[in-house]
């Protein structure tokens, strides 16, 4: 069975809005596009995540941004690699238009998203990564299918701006699998699907 991945870059307040460019979300007024820019590097990536096998689930906005983009990287270009994984894996994306969708290898996940994804769990094959996607993040983090959550903390309060959880978040464990910190200060961390929440009181002690 595949595993659903979430995986995005954060900053330590929580949003989750325009990493790339100033001009890639500027929905809400957003000011601040491209903040991941000052702790570019090249030992910031997902730790392997696209190293092996795996499929894209992304939303629409972002689907648009990545079909517009990286197509257009060559192969011996910088990010090279990543242009030829994404331009290559599947892609399935949460739209209302199915019929505009003409990256190659790209799919419609139809009317009910978290359906389509948990047939998608179910199938054997690679697992499924998220990138960007605010909206479709909210959907699915609200229905208990995400397997593991990929972090990458950027050092940063961006203050507002869309923001990975909100009040619809399905109360869920997680283990953490591991930690590092990039040599520009970026928290990776990998966190393991680990049950329900489990409490306590103090006053037991």
């Amino acid at each position: 069975m595949s595993r659903l991945i979430v995986a995005v870059m954060v900053s330590l307040d929580g949003v989750i809005q325009a990493p790339g460019g100033p001009e890639e979300d500027t929905s809400g007024g957003f000011a601040h596009g491209g903040w991941v820019w000052p702790f570019a590097g090249e030992d910031e990536a997902m730790d392997g995540l696209f190293a092996q096998p795996f499929s894209l689930l992304l939303g629409r906005r972002t689907y648009d941004i990545f079909a517009g983009y990286w197509p257009q990287v060559s192969s011996d270009a910088p990010h090279g690699g990543i242009a030829d994984a994404f331009n290559g894996t599947t892609k399935y994306v949460a739209t209302h238009h199915p019929d505009t969708l003409a990256w190659q290898h790209s799919h419609a996940l139809g009317a009910d998203i978290v359906s389509a994804v948990r047939a998608l769990k179910r199938r054997e094959g690679p697992d499924l990564v998220t990138q960007g996607s605010s909206d479709l993040l909210h959907q699915l983090l609200a229905s208990d299918v995400v397997d593991e959550l990929r972090l990458l903390t950027y050092p940063v309060l961006l203050g507002r701006g869309k923001r990975l959880f909100d009040d619809t978040t399905q109360a869920a464990s997680f283990r953490l699998a591991s930690s590092r910190t990039t040599s520009t200060g970026v928290v990776v961390n990998r966190y393991l699907r680990d049950g329900d929440v489990r409490t306590g009181s103090f006053a037991d002690d």
